[in-house]
Order: C-alpha cells, then structure tokens, then sequence
C-alpha cells in the first residue's frame, strides 16, 4: 500500500520495473531524436511569442523533464508549442514592446501563474471545466490558429519587414502590397528549400529527423555561401538630410510610445489596484479611466505615425561608396554621385518597433539569421510577484492554461509551468506532434523526455555556436510546417453532419478567431460563449413525444415511426432534466396536447428522460398536475428517477399526487390505466395495449 502511495506521488518510481539496458537505449535514443526536433522547433516559438530565440531553449529544459517526472503519460512530450506562444505574444503586447525586458519579466510571471492555475485545476480535479471546449469549437478554432501562425511567419518567408496591425488580416494585407517591392529572394528560396526538405522527408519516412536535416542543410549553406551580410554605420553617414530626418523623427515617435505604454501599464494596474480597494465606483477611478483612454488615443496616433515613418524607411535602398578622401558613405539608391563606385551591393536599413542606434545604424545586404545565442542557462530565480500584474494577467493566464485540453489539465503540467518559470521558461504545453515523435522512437518511459532536456542542457553550453548561420526563414518553415497538422477540414463537415448548429458553431468560431486575431483568447470565448447558448437552447426546448405501441412491443414516438396514437390516453415522454429554463415549455406542450385530443381522459408522463428537476421545475408540475386534474382529467407517472423522486418527496408533491398514480415501468402503468379510461368507450383495440398498425 505505502508502495502504491510512493508511486501516485511520484510517478517515475515506476519507471524502473522490468527496465534494463536494452530499454535505456531505446528511450535514450526516443529523447535525443525529440531534442533535434525540439531545439528549432523552440526557437522559432519563442520568436513567436515575442521574446528573443534563446528562451525557446531555456523553455525545453526544465518543463519537459519535470512534466515527465510528475505525469501520468510516459510519451507525452512537453515544451513550446504554436499556439501558446501566440497567445502569450497576444497577452503581453499591451503592456511592454517585444523582446523588453519587462516583456521578459512578464512572459515568465505568466508562466508561473499558467503553471498556478494548472496546478489547482488538476490538485482539486476540476479539468472537468475543459468540457466548456466543445469539439466544434475547438476544431475551429485551431484551424484559425494554424492559419494566423502560419501566415504570421510569411515575412520572415519572404525576407520583408512588415509592422503588425492591430488585426492579424491587416498584416497579411499589407504584406502582399510590399512582396513584389520588396521581396529578398536569397531569403525566400532558402526558406522554401527548408519547407521542401521538410515536407518532402516527412512524407517519404516519418521517423527521419525532417526538421534537424533541413536545419543542419539550410545553415551549411548560409555559413557557406556568406548569406549574412550587415554594415554598421553611423547616421553622418547618409548621405540624405532627409533620410537622417527620418530616423530622428522615429526615434523620437518610438521613445514617446514607450512612454506612453509604460504609462498605460502604470495607469491598468493603478486601476485594478483602485478598484479592488474602493470597492466601488469612485470619482478617482473615472478620472484615471479618463486619462488612461487619452492615453491610448495617444499612443495609437503615434503608432499610426510610427508605421508611416518605418514604411518609408523601410522602401530605401542604399548603396556604400568611398569618397575622395576613402571615406565610406551610405547614398540613396540613384544618387551616388558620378565618379564614385558603390560595392555592388543593394543594403536596406534594419528598422523595428524600437530607436535605433545613431551611432552603430544597422544595414543588411543578405539574408537574416539566428545570430550569437548565450551559452548555459540563465539565472536561477523567482519571477517578480506584483499583485496588480498578476491581476492584469489573470484572464489570460486562465486562458492559457485552458489550452492544455488537448492532453487535459494535470499537476504534472501545472509543475512543469512553475518550475521552468524558476528557469527563465515562458508558459509551455505538452505538443501532439512531439509526442508523436517520442512514440515513433519507441519511448518507453519518462527517461526519454529526461534525456531530452539534458540533450537540450548540453545544446545550450556546447553547441549554440553552430547555430549561428541558421537563417530565420528557416525557422518560419519549421512553424509553418508543424502547424500543418492542426488543419482538419473534415472536422467541418463532421460536425456539420452531426447536427448543422455544430457545424455553424464551428464555422463561426473559425471565422471570428481570424477576425479578431492576434487576440485569439476572444475567438475561442466567442465560441465557448455561443457552445453554452446551443446548449440553454437545446435545453429550453427538449423533444416531447406522445408514445404508442411499436409491433415489437416496445414504446415509440408516434409520429416519428407514423403509429396510431389511443384516443383517452396521452402517453408523453419529456426528455430532458426539468428546470427553470425549460419548466413552462412542458407545461405548453400540455395543454397542446388536450386541446388535440377531444376524447381524452388521462395523461401519462414517462419519466425516464427527466434526470434532474430544480425547485422551478417541481412548482411548474405541481401547476400541471392541478390544471389537468381540474379540467376533470388524471395524471401519472412511469419510471420516475430516485433524485427526482426525492424533490418530489421532500416539496410534498409526491403525497399531492399520490403513490398510487406512479408506477415502476410505462408497461405497467398502461395496463393499469386502459382499465380506469376504457369502460363504455368504442375503441375496441387500444394502440397501447395490441402492436398498433402504422398509419396510412
């Protein structure tokens, strides 16, 4: 027993029963073949999120290992994956600028709370809250997700710089008017080379490491051929008044935003703080509302002029030319003066959503690649813990966590969360596609998703130089193609099969993810929020049925298998629990049904589809059972569930009835009841009684 006990605690202690060597090999083998998928793999999420490639890394060394070590399933593979990644970019961008350190701060704050909420979810075993996340919702909104992240890593495929929109089809948008302009095509072919490579070993063998062969192939090439190619300089150096205007201004324009953003978060959590210790609605709470909503209006003008400013920094080109006296200059496409011989080479200026560096101005003629990656592993410690934050964060926090549906909500995910947090991680889940990888290898326990990590741990203190010349688009091709699998048309026209309000529901789900991404947390509570409508719908009108004698002897729906119905007795079938939403629906259907039936003496109500009834439902029978029996008809009962029997007992209504008007089955209930309607009728054969002949 106290064995049993260690191993509920600690999971891995079970590892080892009947583990050799033969066993070892093959998990270390299952562990390192995940890490070569993993290390790209969670680089290019990490960018995703917003933060810098690295902390991809830091991401798959912990949680794996410490997910394994405390779950349940010994194949499941955890670390970054799509869309939790997207989704902390989502949750973040309104508070810090991407790649901060207070984004930082923030992502791995999130984690811990992430890993928080995960960790009571599966303490308290409430994953049962998942069930809010029907099939499809959850179909479409993933297939949204595939295609947001999938389109998202088009400008890193095509070698263009494109500031995000405040929705993700606004992007795309303006993404398409600049390819013809602006395309690198060095950088597009060896991206496509990666997809390639990737698509086409992933069909000819699942088992062949795709994705480290397209890195290890793509980066030789680009360390080969010198694809990277950057020039620092300073702004004396343009050669255009009003090109070195134009990186003023945006400095300027960036350093005001920041301020501004930076006074936005100060002024969200003075809110949040305000309101949680007023209590109420105070006149100092709507004046710092007031200020915060100028304060945006601000910032969004300013970032209008922001993208503006970068666009047309963005359509230069530059060309270097030594001057007479061997001096290097930067002149504008065309206007290199006559008798100057530029280098041959067309260089653009590096400009993102944060200044730029007068001094050392950042120009590229080649293709972007992944750069210097620290060695080893962050600091230790624990995130900073600020109440208002972490309230600010919260919903998303929630949200995230919620995510994890795909392999439930566990301790062990909870834990992997919190401690990687420690360990510099952002939040991270477990990933079907990895998983996939790891069970294909043959994994056998745990081990293997624990030699992944320190495949990961030895990565980060030995080889992060090699990936240097790994080219970005290259990392868009890994997250495009690891996002493929999460596209299931079929699941559409599943739903759409099923029943054509799942269908919808799934269609809009899909539709309004994409319309309000990057925000993807309202796409997927759009769709748990119209789930639970369909659900009070269905509800509020559940099916009534009047019933007759099928020839094999069994009760039917009269009308759906077209049977004769008895002209005094009314035998209903009410499916569905009876409550507050759908108590007076019955009650209609009631007195429906005797006004259509002119010879009608009692009505019998089977009670085997009712499985549950609140205090409404209970007054509302209580009502029926007086209208019927004063309108000079009986009522009774069949095969009543002991739940409901029990509301019943407890409000008296059973006694009201009467024990003698409930029977144990519909069969004995009709018998009983023929004898009592029947006396001096002309119906000589009941359709209750004999096998009733189908209706012409």
């Amino acid at each position: 027993m106290q064995q049993l006990m260690m191993i509920r605690l600690f999971p891995f202690l079970g590892w080892f029963r009947n583990y050799g060597p033969k066993t070892l090999k093959v998990d270390a083998l299952a562990g390192v073949t995940v890490a070569l998928v993993l290390i790209p793999q969670s680089m290019a999420y990490a960018q995703l999120a917003g933060l810098p490639s690295y902390y991809g890394l830091y991401a798959s060394f912990l949680p794996p290992m410490i997910a394994a070590l405390f779950g349940s399933s010994r194949q499941l593979a955890t670390g970054p994956v799509a869309v939790v990644s997207l989704m902390t970019a989502a949750s973040l961008e309104p508070i810090a600028t991407q790649g901060s350190g207070g984004y930082i701060s923030y992502a791995i704050l999130l984690a811990l709370m992430v890993g928080g909420f995960q960790f009571l979810l599966g303490l308290l075993r409430l994953g049962v809250v998942v069930n809010f996340l029907s099939h499809p919702v959850v179909n479409g909104f993933t297939n949204a997700a595939a295609l947001i992240i999938a389109t998202s890593q088009l400008p890193k495929l095509f070698g263009i710089s494109v500031d995000t929109g405040k929705h993700h089809y606004e992007t795309i948008i303006s993404l398409f008017h600049n390819i013809t302009a602006f395309i690198h095509w060095p950088t597009f072919f060896i991206g496509t080379l990666a997809f390639a490579i990737m698509f086409g070993l992933k069909r000819i063998n699942g088992r062949i490491p795709y994705v480290l062969v397209a890195v290890v192939v793509t980066t030789l090439i680009s360390w080969a051929w010198g694809f990277e190619e950057n020039y620092e300089a300073s702004i004396s150096s343009i050669q255009s008044p009003d090109t070195r205007n134009l990186i003023q201004d945006h400095n300027m324009t960036v350093r005001e935003i920041e301020s501004l953003t930076a006074q936005y978060g100060r002024l969200s959590l003075k809110i949040i703080e305000e309101k949680r210790r007023q209590k109420s609605i105070t006149s100092g709470i709507i004046n710092l509302e007031h200020e915060l909503a100028l304060t945006e209006l601000q910032r969004e003008k300013l970032k209008k002029e922001s993208r503006l400013i970068r666009k047309r920094l963005r359509a230069l080109k530059y060309r270097v030319a030594e001057d007479s006296i061997g001096d290097r200059r930067l002149y504008l496409e065309g206007e290199v003066p006559a008798g100057l011989k530029d280098d041959g080479r067309e260089w653009r200026l590096q400009v993102e959503v944060k200044p730029l560096k007068e001094d050392r101005l950042l120009f590229k003629g080649g293709v972007e690649v992944v750069g210097n990656i620290p060695r080893g592993l962050p600091r230790f410690s624990m995130p900073a813990l600020d109440s208002a934050t972490m309230l600010r964060l919260l919903p998303y926090a929630v949200i995230i966590a919620l995510l994890g549906f795909m392999e439930s909500i566990s301790v062990a995910k909870g834990l992997a969360n919190m401690i990687g947090s420690l360990g510099g991680s952002y939040p991270v889940s477990g990933s079907f596609s990895r998983s996939a990888v790891n069970l294909q290898a043959g994994a056998v326990s745990g081990i293997s998703n624990v030699v992944t990590s320190l495949t990961v741990l030895v990565g980060l203190f030995f080889f992060t130089p090699l990936l240097y010349h790994l080219p970005q688009a290259v990392l868009a091709a890994v997250i495009m193609i690891a996002v493929l699998g999460l596209i299931n048309v079929s699941g559409f026209i599943h739903a759409w099969k099923a029943h054509w309000y799942d269908g919808a529901l799934s269609i809009v789900t899909f539709f309004f993810t994409l319309l309000f991404a990057p925000h993807l947390d309202r796409g997927i509570l759009l769709g748990v929020g119209l789930s639970l409508l369909v659900f009070l719908y269905k509800s509020m009108w559940p099916r009534v049925a009047i019933l007759s004698r099928h020839r094999d002897g069994s009760y039917h729906d009269a009308s759906a298998f077209y049977l004769q119905r008895c002209d005094h007795i009314a035998m209903v079938r009410f499916d569905g629990p009876l409550f507050f939403a759908n108590a007076t629906y019955l009650e209609d259907q009631i007195s429906k049904i005797r006004l259509s039936i002119p010879e009608l003496k009692h009505i019998h109500i089977v009670a085997n589809g009712i499985d549950d009834m609140d205090a409404t439902g209970e007054e509302v029978l209580s009502l029926i059972v007086d209208r019927v029996r004063s309108a000079g008809y009986e009522i009774s009962f069949s095969g009543m569930k002991k739940n409901v029997l029990d509301v019943m007992k407890r409000t008296y209504l059973y006694e009201k009835i009467g024990k003698e008007y409930f029977y144990p089955s519909e069969a004995v209930a009709v018998e009983s009841i023929y004898k009592m309607t029947h006396r001096h009728t002309e119906e000589k054969e009941c359709p209750l009684i004999t096998c009733c002949p189908t209706q012409p």
